[in-house]
């Protein structure tokens, strides 16, 4: 009879075999739900912290469409302002940064291809965050994005003046680098031309002073058209001049030959 008993606790190697106990099983348990609770909490955080980053790139691409990108220079030059800097005000709405709005002097979409659907359909998921919910602007300087518990904002510009009330001067002189003096100045005109805001144009015409400076206020943001009269003879330069955001812009301009 012991030797029967024996036997029934034995493997076939005649090792005595032991299983885990109920206790041991419930450590083993809770171990693991532990370790998965602690797994789907930084998964959760992970997803949250990309989340909080695509919106603010998102956000940041809109500001970029409307007020341009600062990185794209060319020959020295920034070459993108956006829709600001073709239209001269800011959008009414985000839908104006993909939809022509009516406007004359509108050059968009202002959007990469990427927030386009084919065929050049709005895709309305530009105006909504990484959580899915929609992004508000009201036509200010703010972007705002409801966020997963607090909100996220984007400044399009530190103020209405940055965008809008820069300056633009220019000290103008012929080949020999003689001003035009009191005769000559009211012979000269500069004249500069940018977009009015409700999709026209407007031209500003001055004359230099006898030290040849002409100074222009008020200038919106944007790559303008600036040209140079010479009366008399009809003679005209014309050039682009950059206007950045905050910034005025400060030009020396010369004839290709001596005028006086």
């Amino acid at each position: 009879m012991a030797t029967t008993a024996k036997n029934r606790i034995c493997g076939a190697n005649g090792r005595r075999e032991r299983g885990y106990s109920l206790f041991e099983l419930i450590i083993v348990i809770v171990i693991v739900g532990i370790l998965a609770t602690i797994t789907m909490r930084a998964l959760r955080g992970a997803n949250e912290t990309a989340r909080v980053e695509r919106t603010r790139q998102a956000l940041d691409r809109l500001a970029y469409a409307m007020t341009g990108d600062p990185s794209l220079v060319s020959g020295g030059a920034r070459t993108d302002f956006g829709y600001v800097g073709d239209v001269g005000a800011l959008p009414g709405s985000l839908d104006a940064l993909a939809q022509d709005p009516g406007l004359a002097t509108w050059k968009g979409p202002y959007l990469r291809d990427d927030f386009l659907s084919s065929g050049g359909a709005v895709n309305t998921t530009f105006k909504t965050d990484a959580w899915g919910r929609p992004l508000s602007y009201s036509g200010g300087l703010t972007i705002t994005s409801p966020g997963g518990g607090s909100p996220l904002t984007r400044q399009v510009a530190h103020s209405t003046d940055e965008l809008f009330n820069n300056a633009v001067s220019v000290v103008i002189s012929d080949l020999s680098g003689k001003p035009p003096g009191t005769t000559y100045r009211d012979s000269v005109e500069a004249v500069l031309t940018v977009p009015n805001g409700t999709g026209g144009y407007q031209t500003t015409v001055k004359h230099p002073g006898s030290d040849g400076l002409v100074e222009f206020d008020g200038v919106p943001i944007g790559s303008h058209r600036l040209r140079l009269v010479y009366l008399p003879q009809a003679d005209t330069l014309e050039r682009r001049v950059a206007v950045e955001p905050g910034h005025d812009a400060h030009l020396a301009w010369q004839y290709y030959r001596s005028v006086w």
